[in-house]
């Protein structure tokens, strides 16, 4: 696999290895008994762009950082993304309290299809759509989740989002999207990430899906902290 590539997904998953120090626990996730996490593929020998920009929400200035570390078949994390991630947004990433990163963790051993959606959205982040596509996949989770073959309805997809579908089958044969996929799972899982949704925040896991009642008085506290610290905070 490309050494760039290697390098950078170690450094970004560096700070999920610390974060699993600290565990909070909370709400349903999903956790197979012996998780399955593909080997990376080797890919060409060339620079590799972890595409961060496109899957990340709100401020580089925000003095919480959250990393999302999540599974596009799983319920929990659709619930997630139906139910608390709207208020999040609405409370503290835009008002430049909190910056969240997507993180690419499907689970192949229950969900067969997750791993085909996760290269579709980064494929769609290569055009910086990730977040239509992100919000597709989850919408229309029970429509594709229980198919043998998901292509149609990803396809589909992805024309709704505005993907173009020449740049997208490029993306597709070239490997790079998968192998990205791959490599991030595998590194998650290494550093400790066990189940999904996970969420490292400002160096302490919280795992499980859980409403933003449970989520306030983390990241209150969190910003109360940090915003009184002098200097810059190391996230």
């Amino acid at each position: 696999m490309n050494r760039t590539m290697v390098v950078g997904i170690v450094a970004l998953l560096a700070l999920i290895a610390l974060g699993a120090m600290t565990a909070i626990r909370g709400g349903p996730q999903e956790s197979p008994d012996q998780a399955s996490v593909a080997p990376a593929s080797p890919v060409a020998d060339q620079d590799q762009d972890l595409l961060l920009g496109p899957r990340t929400r709100g401020s580089a200035s925000a003095p919480i950082m959250i990393y999302e570390v999540s599974d596009f078949q799983c319920p929990y994390c659709r619930d997630f993304w139906k139910e608390t991630l709207p208020a999040l947004e609405r409370e503290y990433i835009q008002p430049g309290k909190a910056r969240l990163v997507f993180i690419n963790f499907p689970i192949t051993a229950i969900h067969q299809n997750a791993s085909a959606a996760h290269e579709l959205a980064m494929c769609a982040a290569e055009q910086n759509l990730f977040w239509p596509v992100h919000d597709l996949l989850f919408a229309h989770q029970e429509r594709w989740a229980g198919l043998a073959d998901p292509a149609g309805v990803f396809r589909a997809l992805a024309d709704s989002a505005r993907v173009d579908p020449t740049a997208l089958n490029g993306c597709y044969s070239a490997g790079k999207a998968r192998a990205m996929v791959q490599a991030e799972t595998q590194a998650s899982f290494q550093a400790g990430v066990k189940s999904t949704p996970s969420f490292i925040v400002n160096g302490a896991l919280l795992a499980g899906h859980a409403p933003i009642e449970d989520w306030r008085p983390i990241l209150d506290s969190i910003y109360a902290v940090v915003t009184k610290l002098p200097g810059e905070m190391i996230r």
